[in-house]
């Protein structure tokens, strides 16, 4: 069992394992707070960019500020676009619908 173990460690070492953080790439597109990664079919995430989007989807979620505003928003802190579909299809997979209708 040890030589199992020391087997894993010098993989590790040797960069053969993939950072927990990374995620699979599944489009030819690369989401808005990734970038490709060294490792081929991964996308390594940028957290500040991760945490603006996170920070205008919350805002745009209570209704705080608009699609239009939010995408506004992300483009002056992060230098990347994204377009208001774009916007509203990330807030409604992870938060629910915006304006949904009762």
């Amino acid at each position: 069992m040890s030589s199992l173990v020391g087997l894993f460690k010098q993989l590790k070492e040797m960069g053969f394992f993939i950072p927990n953080e990374y995620v699979r790439r599944t489009s030819s597109t690369v989401p808005f707070g990734y970038e490709l990664s060294h490792i081929d079919g991964y996308l390594k995430p940028i957290s500040s960019e991760l945490d603006v989007l996170k920070e205008v989807a919350e805002a745009v979620y209570s209704g705080e500020i608009s699609l239009g505003v939010g995408v506004d928003w992300l483009e002056a802190e992060t230098g990347r676009s994204l377009s208001r579909v774009g916007l509203k299809k990330h807030v409604d997979k992870v938060y629910g619908r915006v304006g949904k209708k009762s």
